[in-house]
């Protein structure tokens, strides 16, 4: 197995949920400090859904259009749908487009306005639109089980995901959308699907309270993890889960916890970030 320990920041699950507009220059331009800092492999940075249900993404394909080419820093936009497929297709700087699906029955409809069953068949035609483009990357949502009493064992998430492996998904983050898993739930869960796809390259998404944060990245780390998901100061949720948003794991807890450095402190970006979020509309 592998040391190599790859980060991904995820400003797009941090700013999502708030509610008055970022303005698209301030967040092209912290993006792009994001990128030049060299302390993250992939960047979750935007998404192709209606502005209607998020509507501090809607400019994300004027974020991507000034972001420019290709770095060494993979791009992640999130999509719900075909339209969103067609949309990321367009822009050769996004390596892959992250599809939502969800372990959860309620959490998919919420999510998606689709089962589980319709979802499996939008990621299917979203393949066929893709060919040649962006990869399409699965994120298994409510991966540890939901708040919603929908069914859940590691078996239905299994299952799913060789199905979805068996359409051509190769990259998937597993994730605990609403802060359910215990450290002990991860490690064993995380070390099932890894036995199962060992091809496959797999990140896990973790929310939680500051308090158990750290035990919950070792967790994963002692069953095979070598990609983390985390955003800075921890901020973020996914605003269709549940009322009470569970923050992220902060990438500067990941940043400390495997020793890595880049040409930008980790510190800075903070301050950058904090600085975005008081900007004046």
């Amino acid at each position: 197995m592998s040391d190599k320990v790859q980060l991904v920041d995820c400003p797009r699950d941090a700013i999502q949920g708030i509610h008055s507009f970022i303005p698209t220059g301030k967040k092209v331009a912290y993006l792009q400090r994001l990128i030049d800092s060299g302390l993250f492999d992939f960047l979750d940075f935007g998404s192709f859904v209606s502005a209607g249900a998020v509507p501090q993404m809607a400019d994300s394909e004027d974020v991507v259009r000034a972001i420019g080419g290709k770095s060494a820093t993979k791009l992640i936009a999130i999509i719900a749908n075909e339209r969103g497929a067609h949309t990321g297709k367009k822009y050769s700087a996004i390596d892959y487009l992250g599809y939502p699906f969800s372990m959860s029955e309620t959490f998919q409809r919420r999510n998606t306005n689709r089962s589980i069953d319709e979802a499996f068949d939008t990621v299917k035609r979203c393949q066929e639109i893709l060919d040649g483009g962006p990869a399409l990357m699965i994120y298994v949502s409510m991966a540890f089980g939901n708040p919603y009493g929908d069914t859940w064992d590691p078996d239905i998430v299994l299952g799913w995901m060789e199905k979805l492996s068996n359409v051509g998904i190769g990259k998937f983050s597993i994730a605990d959308t609403t802060a359910e898993a215990s450290p002990e739930q991860i490690e064993q869960l995380f070390g099932q699907v890894r036995m199962e796809f060992p091809d496959a390259e797999l990140s896990i998404h973790l929310h939680s309270r500051p308090a158990n944060a750290l035990s919950k990245v070792e967790a994963a780390y002692k069953a095979g993890c070598r990609i983390f998901e985390g955003a800075i100061m921890g901020y973020g949720g996914c605003p269709f889960a549940q009322d009470d948003l569970v923050g992220n794991i902060p990438s500067e807890l990941l940043i400390n916890r495997f020793g890595r450095s880049g040409h930008i402190a980790i510190d800075l970006l903070m301050d950058e970030f904090q600085q975005m979020l008081r900007h004046e509309l």
